[in-house]
This record gives structure tokens, C-alpha cells and sequence, in this order.
């Protein structure tokens, strides 16, 4: 492209020059000859004018004097009536220019001037119209050259960034070039590189919430499934295949819910749903895990909660509280249930050493963790909650509680007798 550039600025110099050129050429010629001719013409009638003032004062007319008067080259003839020529000068050879003027005393002068003077200063006037078509030419080329690495390389710049683009690089540049067509694709490939770059976040983002929440329902499920190749009562398999198949429904949940926060977080299945049923799934599902490390899972709190939101993700959020209470905590691990204005409250505890002070204000980010863990499983939780209008916090740090928000019906009536019984 530079060459190109290069290229068609020099043709249009050239044809600028040539054009302009060759017609001051002609002009110049064509007024220096008739500059020479004005003057061989006007130095007649000078010399003319000696004569005739010679004549008059003395009656004759010196050759000496005249040749004094006669300049350079020229080489001239003056005839009087009666009286032999004169000839002052050396006579030229080839062409010449010649200029003749008469005398009031009858007299006529002939001046002749070679025509190669003329030709010198036409040859003059060339060269230095040839300089200056050449410094012309060098300078429209410095021109092309500059310009051309001003559209050349902005274009080398964005076809680097395109290639980033395309090797997974998503970085924009947020450089300008001041060309207004090139800023234009430059905008186009910075805001391509941001919307790639959402696009690789939320797809590293579901691999990264998809490994860690499918990894629970998968323990469990394996869980059940050992169970059922330990023992042959018929009894004791059928329950725990029909709790397997919980499972993997509760799996299909799950997948499905990663992908529609994936596509858009804000697009829930919200619906008005029982937390009792779902606290007493999560026990049950986590019941055998705590077992196998000598510690309980208890709930406790108000019954007959109702609430608005996603089962599956309620379930996810209170999952994702269990396992941090099996992973970071200690003893029993209690969750209760109360009501505060219009909004239903699942409180997960246990007696674990709590939330490190550093950690309390960023536990919900992601990568933050305690220990070796992947920092993930609460950032998810929080995500879930909110997506269905709710919240979660951590209410306090040693013990540690985490409470989750969720918007509430009216309950139903109840037996008072029925309230705050703690389920074992």
C-alpha cells in the first residue's frame, strides 16, 4: 500500500510539472527572444540618436565614438548618404537578431546581436525550472512517503489488533489515529474486543459455576448410588434409588438453571414455594456427609415458611452454605428460619472458628477464600439470590452466619403448637 501511495503522489507531481512545466518553458522562451529583439531594437534607435546629434554639431560622424557606444557583441552598421558605411563590432555568424532604426538626417543603423545569447538564457531559465521541478519532486515524495506510513501503519496496527482478536485476545487498544475512517474501524474492533471479552468472562464463568455447583448433587448421587451396590434389601434399594432419582432431577435443575443465568441472569422462574420443603431436602442430602465426620446438620426456626423464588436456586444458595459450614466450620451446623417485615430468612450457622476479619468484607467475591478452595460457591450463591429478588449476607463473623433474604407470602394459619419445633 505504500508503494501504491507512493506511487500515485508522484504521477500526479509528475503530470503537475510536466503540464505547467513545458507551458513556462514556452512562455520564458517566447519572452526572452522578444526581450532580446526589444532590446537590439531600442539600442538602433540609441545609436540613431548619436548619429543624428553628431551629424548635426560636426557634419560627420566618427567611427571611434560609435564603437565606445556599441556594447558586448554586437555588431553594428550605420549608412550615411553619401558617405562610405560604417561598421562597428565584429559581424556574427549564424542566426541572429536584428534591429534597425533611421535617423532624421536619413541616416540607418543596423544592430545584429547573435541569437545564441538568447539561447543561453533560455538555457538558464531551464535549468533552473528543472531544479525547482525536482526539488518538487523530492518533496512530494518525502510527502508520500509520510502520509503513506500514516495510512499505512494505523492499518497494520488494526490488522494486528483483528488478529489478536481472532487468537483470543480480547484486550482493546483505545488507539486513535486521527483519521476519521480509520478511528471509525478502530471503534468497531475495540468494542468487538469488549463484547468478546463479556463473552469468554460469562463462558469461563459457567465452566467455573457448572464444575462447582454440579459437584454436590454428583457426591451426593454417587453417595446413594453406593448404597444401593452395599446392601440387598429390596426395601432399603428402592428408597435410596428413589432418592437417586431426586438427585438427578435436582441435577437437571441445576444444569438448567447455569444455562438460563448464563444467558440472562436477571430471567428467573420465580414462584411461591414451601422453604420447609426444601431445608428438609438439603438435611437429608447432606445428613450422610456430616455423619462420616462426626458433626450434625439441625434446622430449627419458624415452620411453614412460604416464599417467592426458585426452588432449584434456593436450593443451590442453601447447598452452597452447607458444604462451606462441612469445609471451613465445625460442630453442629444449625439452620433456622424467621420472618423480618415482608421477607422470609434462612440463617445457616455452625461453631467453626467463623469468618477471618480480613476476609468479611470480600467473602462474596470471587477467588476469596479461607483456604484451598476455589472461592467460588459463595459468589455463586450470592449471584442465585439475587437473580430471584432476594439476598444474601453474612450477618456475623465468629460465629459465622450467613443469612439469605427471600420476598414472602402471607402464611397460611397455623397450629401455634407447630411453631418453632426444632427437627433433628
Amino acid at each position: 500500500m505504500r508503494r501504491r501511495l507512493i506511487q500515485s503522489t508522484l504521477a500526479v507531481v509528475l503530470v503537475v510539472i510536466a503540464v505547467f512545466g513545458v507551458s513556462l518553458v514556452i512562455v520564458e522562451a517566447r519572452t526572452i527572444s522578444s526581450t532580446a529583439q526589444e532590446r537590439v531594437d531600442l539600442e538602433a534607435a540609441r545609436l540613431a540618436s548619436i548619429v543624428d546629434s553628431r551629424l548635426l554639431g560636426t557634419g560627420s560622424v566618427d567611427a571611434e565614438v560609435l564603437r565606445r557606444q556599441v556594447e558586448g557583441d554586437r555588431y553594428a552598421v550605420i549608412r550615411v548618404p553619401g558617405k562610405p558605411p560604417i561598421e562597428v563590432g565584429d559581424e556574427p555568424s549564424g542566426e541572429v537578431i536584428r534591429g534597425e532604426a533611421t535617423g532624421e538626417e536619413g541616416e540607418t543603423v543596423v544592430v545584429q546581436e547573435p541569437r545564441s545569447s538568447v539561447t543561453r538564457e533560455v538555457g538558464r531559465t531551464l535549468l533552473i525550472i528543472g531544479l525547482v521541478a525536482l526539488l518538487a519532486v523530492v518533496a512530494a515524495v518525502l510527502l508520500a512517503v509520510r502520509q503513506a506510513n500514516r495510512l499505512a501503519s494505523p492499518l497494520t496496527d488494526l490488522a494486528e489488533t483483528a488478529e489478536r482478536l481472532g487468537s483470543g485476545d480480547p484486550r482493546p487498544r483505545h488507539k486513535r489515529y486521527g483519521v476519521p475512517e480509520l478511528d471509525r474501524v478502530a471503534d468497531v474492533l475495540d468494542s468487538s474486543a469488549e463484547r468478546i471479552a463479556r463473552m469468554l468472562t460469562a463462558e469461563r464463568r459457567l465452566a467455573a459455576d457448572a464444575s462447582h455447583q454440579l459437584r454436590t448433587p454428583l457426591t451426593a448421587l454417587s453417595m446413594r448410588l453406593e448404597e444401593i451396590t452395599l446392601t440387598d434389601e429390596p426395601d432399603i434399594v428402592k428408597e435410596e434409588a428413589t432418592i437417586a432419582l431426586a438427585q438427578v432431577e435436582r441435577l437437571t435443575d441445576v444444569v438448567e438453571r447455569l444455562l438460563t443465568n448464563s444467558r440472562d441472569p436477571r430471567s428467573g422462574s420465580a414462584v411461591t414455594f414451601e422453604l420447609d420443603d426444601i431445608i428438609q431436602q438439603q438435611i437429608a442430602e447432606w445428613r450422610p456427609a456430616y455423619r462420616s465426620e462426626g458433626r450434625a446438620i439441625v434446622s430449627s426456626g419458624k415452620r411453614h415458611l412460604t416464599a417467592v423464588g426458585t426452588p432449584g436456586a434456593v436450593a443451590q444458595v442453601l447447598a452452597a452454605l452447607i458444604e462451606n459450614s462441612l469445609m471451613h466450620g465445625g460442630g453442629t451446623v444449625a439452620l433456622r428460619t424467621r420472618v423480618t417485615g415482608n421477607q422470609a430468612v434462612v440463617e445457616v450457622t455452625d461453631e467453626g472458628p467463623g469468618v477471618p476479619a480480613d476476609l468479611g468484607a470480600r467473602i462474596f467475591e470471587r477467588t476469596i477464600s479461607g483456604r484451598n478452595s476455589t472461592g467460588i460457591g459463595l459468589a455463586v450463591a450470592r449471584d442465585l439470590a439475587e437473580a430471584d429478588g432476594g439476598r444474601l449476607e453474612l450477618l456475623q463473623s465468629n460465629p459465622p452466619v450467613f443469612g439469605l433474604f427471600l420476598s414472602r407470602t402471607q402464611p397460611p394459619k397455623t397450629d401455634p403448637t407447630e411453631a418453632d419445633r426444632t427437627v433433628r
